[in-house]
């Protein structure tokens, strides 16, 4: 509230100004002023405690004139020196460097009618004058506080009781805007004894307590402001707001402390970037807004929830009132706020750059560079109007070794360990326990988060601070900053190692490994870089292959895996190149099919294997070489890998071997037909194969006794146990989806669909594609993804609701084949034959059975042929009209399908004779 407006005169110090009669005084006597510094010093005395912008003092005292930064500074000179600023301790102006003015001497207001301070007719009305003015310090709230509803409620209900809250939380949260909702929402409680102080602008420590003094609106005759802050407001309710006290802590601690002993009904609500460790004091850490994890699995609607997104949208709309928001915005919005760990300020920058640019070219500019420097709003605070900003704020208050450890803490990407933070950024300068005290204050001080969804011991930095430490880190020099790329990408070699060397235990937590994603890329990225070391590279591909091919990232396995291969050189270490080889085999295997070159690396890694004389790996291999072969058709290549299989396990002589060997033999029995034996070897292998563990899963490249069960129900079927098969295959379907490995899941649904589709129970089968579809895309299985939407054509044909349903069936063996996948193409082709039969489209039917026939016998696979006599018969009859070589077709049917003891074919094959002879006969 302005002096004009009041009316009277104010009194500092020995000082009386009164701006209508443009009079200042010292002691009653009249001192000569110039008329821009006597408009300066009204200016900063009707906000006394506030710190004025330059742009708005110019703007106030040269309205009428365009003047440079000098003449301010040469004005303000002039009025400290004419006030006696600094002489004798006196404070009456301080600087805020870069930033602006702040008038800190107590302010006492006059009457209008003489120089004596107008006589209350009590201490309390006196208090009551005061207040009325400190009131009016409270900055406006927002029209609406994005997201904070739960803050605000909590807070409300606890800061009464409660004589110190503070608010921490990393630059750009939201601290401010929360503390500021909450002054208003308690003013009634504390009958609008409030006081704000934004100590943001401050400069000199020492002026704390004047400070707070000023925005209370008391006077400060004295030497002692803090006694005369204690003596307002011992007796009654006062609400202190104390804002942005991180870089004042120390001063603002020691008024915190006397204000709770001597002030029994002041409550203190504080913001900081970290605690202000007070006796009594109760901490409140501020979190970032909501986002969507996983934008992609949520319509527009649900996106539009999350308050980061709303926030975005509002601050966007606000500055460009045409915005049209359609799905594919949202989205992108969604990932923006992702990328900015859903902070408000960065939020609101990029905001109002989106509005301007466009959300699609704004997120493609942020996907490329994390910009610093796009600027807000011209009226926000000036360590606010770009992250840069209020990053340096940050970065200034830090001592030179918690700035060196923060700089180096930028090469991690995600989350990282406390050992990894302790590796890399100690040296010969700084030792480990100077980084573990560094770490602890740069947590405290909210530019390192501790991530406590991983649990204990992990920390993060948000991805505007590490681009910001990334940054300052390169500034000292490349040099530097290879040497720490470097042992970053050493330590998680190093790391995954001896991952390896735990007999793969370690790779149980697919939750820690998840998080280890970003910087084993990082790790990569460099190694094989510009820059990089190559030979770390090659270790480190090879150490992370296991990695991937756990999580399903097999096209990352790829990748990496032909990246090292390409660099290894003329001699290799044979145990890095069978690694790599094998991890190779099994990523092109079930992403791009049953190529030669997948063929070529299983082969090479098996000779390695037995050239090193290393048995457990001759088995992993040969498991893979398996189901490489098997897929591929080749089941004569097929059952000799499986009958070198035994001949190793039976050497090492572990149920865990022999069981991956009888598994692999087993299939390869039921394959040729031989019912019975294959199923004695599945049903001892699942005996053998103990529970289920994802370690053993990645070191064959499937889960073998998910694997080895969805055989046995596929052999319990076609042996006439169809209620047993069904129970077997959905056991191991749920089995299968407990490990969340992708390649093992979608072996059990493929077969597993089979068998339902066979069996005619499409609600189940359905169910089971469903899950194979959406686990196939997600992982970039594309022989699997061809194979769903088959099964997906003959559901729709059964179920009469799609005309393209066959064309579909088509496409999909089409699929296979170009793929080599002809595992599968036996059973496709015997799905489209009945449903071309049943479409009156025989010629396309016996064509297609002929050559299915021709082709199981040229390759082996005898599991099917009693079904495909079967269909030749029909053919025969309703194509030809021919019963007798329909019988005779039918009768070689039901004796391979007895010799086989495939029961399910033999039933089927002996109907079918039954009602040929009626209708012959």
């Amino acid at each position: 509230m302005s002096m004009e407006k009041r009316g009277g005169r104010m009194a500092f110090g020995p000082f009386s100004l009164s701006p209508d009669e443009r009079l200042l005084t010292r002691n009653g006597e009249p001192l000569l002023i110039g008329g821009r510094s006597f408009d300066l010093l009204v200016a900063l005395t009707e906000q006394p405690g506030q710190v004025l912008s330059k742009r708005e003092l110019l703007k106030r005292v040269w309205s009428d004139v365009v003047v440079e930064d000098g003449s301010l500074r040469f004005h303000m000179a002039g009025l400290r020196k004419l006030l006696g600023d600094g002489e004798g301790g006196a404070r009456y102006i301080a600087t805020q460097v870069g930033v602006g003015y702040a008038f800190v001497a107590p302010v006492q207001w006059l009457d209008s009618t003489g120089e004596v301070p107008a006589s209350p007719t009590s201490i309390t009305d006196a208090i009551e004058i005061r207040v009325v003015a400190s009131a009016t310090n409270l900055p406006p709230r927002l029209p609406h506080l994005v997201g904070r509803e739960h803050d605000v409620e909590l807070l409300s209900e606890r800061i009464a009781g409660t004589r110190l809250f503070t608010i921490v939380g990393p630059a750009g949260v939201g601290k401010t805007a929360l503390a500021v909702e909450l002054g208003h929402r308690l003013a009634a409680d504390f009958d609008n004894r409030i006081a704000f102080v934004d100590f943001s602008m401050l400069e000199n420590p020492a002026v704390v307590p004047s400070m707070i003094a000023g925005a209370m609106g008391v006077a400060v005759q004295g030497e002692d402001p803090l006694a005369v802050i204690l003596g307002h407001i011992r007796d009654r309710p006062f609400l202190l707001v104390l804002d942005n006290c991180e870089h004042v802590i120390e001063p603002t601690a020691i008024v915190i402390e006397h204000i709770i002993d001597a002030a029994p009904d002041a409550r203190v609500l504080a913001t900081s970037r970290e605690p202000l460790r007070v006796r009594g004091e109760h901490v409140y850490r501020l979190g970032a807004l909501a986002y969507p994890e996983d934008p992609d699995a949520l319509t527009a609607a649900q996106i539009l929830a999350y308050s980061a997104v709303a926030l975005f949208c509002e601050r966007a709309a606000a500055a460009d009132s045409a915005l049209v928001l359609d799905e594919e915005s949202v989205r992108l919005i969604a990932g923006i706020c992702q990328r900015l760990d859903g902070m408000a300020l960065p939020i609101e920058l990029v905001a109002v750059r989106a509005a301007t640019h466009g959300i699609a070219a704004t997120a493609r500019q942020l996907g490329e560079r994390f910009s610093l420097g796009w600027s807000g709003r011209r009226t926000a605070r000036p360590r606010q109007q770009t992250l840069q900003a209020t990053l340096d704020w940050s970065y200034d208050l830090l001592s030179d070794i918690e700035r060196i450890v923060f700089e180096r803490l930028a090469i991690f990407v995600g989350p990282f360990s406390i050992d990894a933070a302790l590796d890399i950024a100690a040296d010969a300068a700084i030792g480990l326990d100077e980084v573990a005290i560094a770490l602890d204050e740069l947590t405290a001080k909210s530019l390192v988060t501790a991530h406590r969804a991983s649990g204990a011991g992990m920390y993060r930095l948000l991805e505007m601070t590490r681009a910001y430490a990334r940054e300052r880190l390169r500034a000292r020099g490349a040099d530097g900053y290879l040497a720490i790329a470097r042992r970053h990408a050493s330590f998680y070699r190093r790391e995954l190692e001896a991952i390896a060397g735990q007999d793969d235990e370690a790779l149980e937590d697919l939750k820690l490994l998840r998080l280890q994603l970003g910087n084993i890329r990082s790790a990569l990225d460099w190694s094989f870089g510009p820059d990089g070391d190559v030979k770390i590279g090659v270790r480190l591909a090879a150490a992370s292959a296991p990695v991937f091919l756990n999580l399903s990232h097999l096209i990352e396995c790829r990748t990496w895996c032909m990246r090292a291969l390409a660099a290894i050189g003329a001699a290799p270490d044979l145990e890095l190149e069978l690694e790599l080889q094998g991890a190779l085999g099994l990523a092109l295997m079930f992403t791009d099919g049953n190529s030669a070159s997948a063929g070529d690396a299983l082969d090479r890694a098996f000779d390695l294997a037995t050239r090193l004389e290393d048995r457990w790996n001759q088995l992993r291999m040969l498991a893979r070489l398996h189901i490489f072969h098997k897929r591929l058709g080749n089941y004569a290549v097929a059952r000799a890998h499986a009958e070198r299989a035994v001949e190793v396990a039976t050497r090492i002589g572990d149920d865990e071997a022999l069981s991956v060997a009888f598994s692999l033999s087993g299939i390869s029995r039921y394959l040729a037909g031989d019912l019975e034996r294959a199923r004695r070897e599945l049903e001892l292998a699942m005996e053998k194969s103990g529970p289920s563990r994802r370690s053993l899963t990645i070191r064959y490249g499937f889960d073998n006794r998910s694997r080895t069960g969805i055989a046995l129900a596929f052999t319990l079927w076609l042996s006439g146990d169809a209620a047993q098969a069904s129970h077997v295959a959905r056991r191991m379907v749920h089995e299968a989806g407990q490990l969340q490995h992708a390649v093992t899941y979608c072996i059990a649904l493929v077969w597993s669909l089979v068998i339902h589709l066979w069996m005619h129970d499409l609600d189940t089968a359905e169910e089971a594609l469903d899950a194979l579809t959406a686990c196939a895309e997600a992982s970039a299985l594309d022989p699997y993804v061809a194979a769903a939407n088959g099964f997906r054509g003959e559901i729709d044909f059964q179920r009469n609701r799609a005309p393209g349903a066959l064309d579909a069936i088509e496409q999909s063996l089409a699929a296979l084949r170009a793929a080599r996948y002809e595992l599968l193409v036996t059973p496709f082709t015997i799905t489209l034959a009945w449903d071309l039969l049943r479409t009156s489209r025989f010629v396309e039917a016996r064509d297609l059975v002929d050559a299915a026939i021709a082709r199981c016998a040229t390759i082996g696979e005898y599991f099917a042929m009693p079904e495909l006599l079967r269909i030749r018969a029909e053919i025969i009859r309703r194509l030809e009209g021919d019963t007798v070589v329909g019988k005779g077709l039918l009768r070689d049917a039901i004796a391979l399908a007895r010799e086989q003891g495939a029961h399910a074919w033999e039933q089927r094959a002996t109907t079918d004779f039954v009602a040929l002879s009626d209708v012959a006969g």
